[in-house]
């Protein structure tokens, strides 16, 4: 019975989340498009800041670390909130790196395409986990440690974005990440 009120109350949140983003998200594309449209070719191709450069990396990296980790929750997990998680996450951080992937590539900067050595790394270590256990280290590392830090991440590479596509990114960016947050938090293991 408590099982299934949490796995309401996560899929409420994850619904909300989602809906919120996307229209986070939209309202930010029109203006970016616009300044786009605006700089023409010269403002396309111009070179970014190494503070707008690494924040796009660093939004990047995130977002394929999450993809990778929440495929693997949806192939390891037992609990099926754990699952609805993960695949809120596929689904969030996989819309989220295509939109990062189209400014990269118009502001001709390199993204990583791999999880980096550390979520590798954790990526093994939940590997030889199953059942209960996989489903609280996922949370615990992936769910909430890694919004933590992606957070952090943002909110400190904010401070250093020039570019107004970077930072249009950048601020769809961080409500999501805050309920991906609050939603782990919310899933006591």
């Amino acid at each position: 019975m408590q099982k299934n009120k949490t796995l309401k109350r996560l899929l409420a949140v994850l619904a909300v989340a989602s809906v919120s983003s996307t229209v986070g998200v939209q309202a930010q594309t029109p203006p970016s498009a616009a300044q786009n449209s605006a700089a023409g070719q010269t403002g396309s191709s111009a070179k970014l800041s190494s503070g707008d450069e690494k924040a796009l990396k660093d939004m990047a990296q995130a977002d394929v670390n999450e993809i990778a980790a929440g495929k693997l929750a949806l192939s390891k997990a037992q609990s099926s909130a754990v699952k609805a998680f993960a695949q809120q996450m596929v689904k969030d951080h996989g819309d989220a790196l295509t939109k990062v992937e189209t400014v990269a590539q118009q502001k001709g900067v390199a993204l990583p395409t791999a999880p980096d050595a550390k979520h590798k790394a954790m990526a093994d270590r939940l590997e030889k986990q199953s059942g209960a256990a996989f489903d609280k280290m996922y949370m615990e590392n992936a769910g909430t440690m890694d919004h933590q830090m992606v957070l952090s991440l943002l909110q400190s590479d904010a401070r250093m974005i020039k570019d107004p596509d970077v930072k249009a990114l950048a601020d769809a960016h961080t409500p999501v990440v805050e309920q991906h947050l609050k939603a782990a938090q919310q899933m006591s293991m």
